[in-house]
Parts: structure tokens; C-alpha cells; sequence
């Protein structure tokens, strides 16, 4: 999944902050009101970028009369793990990128990775 440009950062936080939220699917109008206080944006630059997020498999839309209505494909933090995986594709030694990336994280994070490890491998985490 390729990154996102500033702009379309933005705009898909405020639609990711909706799902969290369970607001669900927004019009380009709500993501226009959303981003007013933040951004001095066109209308129709919102409804650019969100046609361009569709388009490029970021974004699902329906039609609501006149409208759409948009809604992320894939969570925030599904996104970050596609990046997160797509870096580790971008190198030639995957042991050892992951070696140095655990080495970086902090004691809490480490714990984090083995509670995901252990769910994934079936084992039972150290009582």
C-alpha cells in the first residue's frame, strides 16, 4: 500500500476519527466542516481528494442521493502495519531490519509484541 500525501493524511485522519467515533461513512461536506477550523480548503478540493482516495483503494463510497459517502477500507492502524510491512519488503535483510527494530522499542512495546506473538503462535503467556 503506498503512503499518503499530506492532504490526503488529513483528510483520512478526520474519516478514521469518524469510525473510531462511530460516526460511520461522511459526506465530503462533513469532512469539509471537520477540517474548517484546521484548514482553509475549497469544497471541492475535499471532494478531489476523496474521489482520489477512492480511486487509489483507500476509501469505500456509496451514493446517498446527490452525495457519496465515504468510509476507510482499512483502520489506521491497518494502514501503519502495511506501511510498517512494505518498508520490511524494502530491505534485503528482513531478520535483520526486525532485529534492529525490536532493539529500538521500549520495554512496554516489547511486551506488546510478545502478547501479539503469543496470540498468533497459540502459546500460553508466562504466568
Amino acid at each position: 500500500m503506498k503512503g499518503l500525501g499530506e492532504l490526503e493524511r488529513t483528510v483520512m485522519e478526520v474519516l478514521w476519527a469518524r469510525e473510531d467515533a462511530g460516526s460511520g461513512a461522511a459526506t465530503a461536506r462533513d469532512v469539509s466542516r471537520a477540517l474548517a477550523g484546521d484548514r482553509d480548503l475549497a469544497h471541492t478540493t475535499v471532494m478531489t481528494v476523496l474521489d482520489r482516495l477512492a480511486k487509489k483503494g483507500f476509501l469505500d463510497r456509496e451514493r446517498d442521493g446527490r452525495a457519496w459517502r465515504y468510509r476507510p477500507v482499512e483502520s489506521r492502524e491497518g494502514y501503519i502495519a502495511e506501511l510498517m510491512l512494505g518498508a520490511l519488503n524494502e530491505t534485503g535483510d528482513r531478520d535483520a531490519a526486525l532485529v534492529h527494530f525490536v532493539r529500538s522499542v521500549s520495554s512496554d512495546e516489547i511486551d506488546v509484541l510478545r502478547q501479539a506473538l503469543d496470540g498468533v503462535t497459540g502459546k500460553e503467556p508466562p504466568a
